[in-house]
């Protein structure tokens, strides 16, 4: 957990792992499927069978599988092209959001809070996503060079410490009088030791209740 400066905070934050937290899915392969030919999807994947199959076989890991993946499928592929799938996967997505958890980031919303979606999936269609559903973003970001996707990340795959970094990065955690931090997973253990109110799914543990923070007058 953070340490808490003394002064006065007006402003709790949220934090939301996305695959198998706020979405009860892997949203990553289903974009792989939703954007790409099964014979693309199926000649690019022969080429990185013995990866694949190391991955299923938990001998090689999510955060070195997903780049991998990423570059054999998406490499050369237009951008435009991406992106105007990317904005129609983005809408059926958020029609198929874990229920409990979406109720729990609108509460948040509600209250003021604000709220930021941790993910270590790709922004073409995270971004459109949290524009959709109001939210801000921290994921792993692609490269595009002349209308291309290069198959590249410009950033590090977001899960791990990763979480725990870039979110130290972009906001100052003192300026908060509370942390929330929803996950799943191992990945999301860095992220969940920043907040007061962590939350792993798959726990009987109960949603955290949100303190409304009395603002002065």
């Amino acid at each position: 957990m953070h340490a808490k400066s003394e002064k006065n905070k007006t402003i709790n934050l949220a934090l939301f792992d996305f695959d198998g937290t706020l979405y009860p899915k892997d949203s990553f392969t289903g974009f792989i499927f939703y954007t790409l030919s099964k014979r693309h999807i199926v000649r690019k994947g022969l080429q990185i069978l013995p990866w694949i199959q190391a991955y299923y076989l938990s001998l090689y890991p999510a955060h070195s599988m997903r780049p991998r993946l990423f570059q054999s499928m998406f490499k050369n592929i237009s951008a435009d092209f991406v992106d105007k799938l990317a904005e129609e996967y983005a809408q059926k997505i958020v029609k198929n959001l874990d229920p409990k958890l979406f109720k729990q980031l609108q509460l948040h919303q509600q209250k003021g809070d604000q709220v930021v979606l941790v993910s270590a999936s790709v922004d073409l269609y995270l971004k459109p996503i949290c524009n959709f559903l109001n939210i801000e973003l921290i994921c792993t970001q692609t490269e595009i060079k002349s209308g291309l996707l290069t198959g590249n990340y410009i950033s590090e795959d977001c899960s791990c410490e990763q979480k725990k970094i870039r979110i130290q990065q972009q906001y100052n955690l003192d300026d908060y009088q509370y942390i929330y931090a929803y996950g799943n997973s191992e990945e999301d253990l860095e992220m969940l030791s920043l907040a007061d109110y962590p939350y792993m799914m798959g726990t009987e543990n109960p949603l955290p209740a949100i303190i409304e923070i009395k603002k002065r007058a």
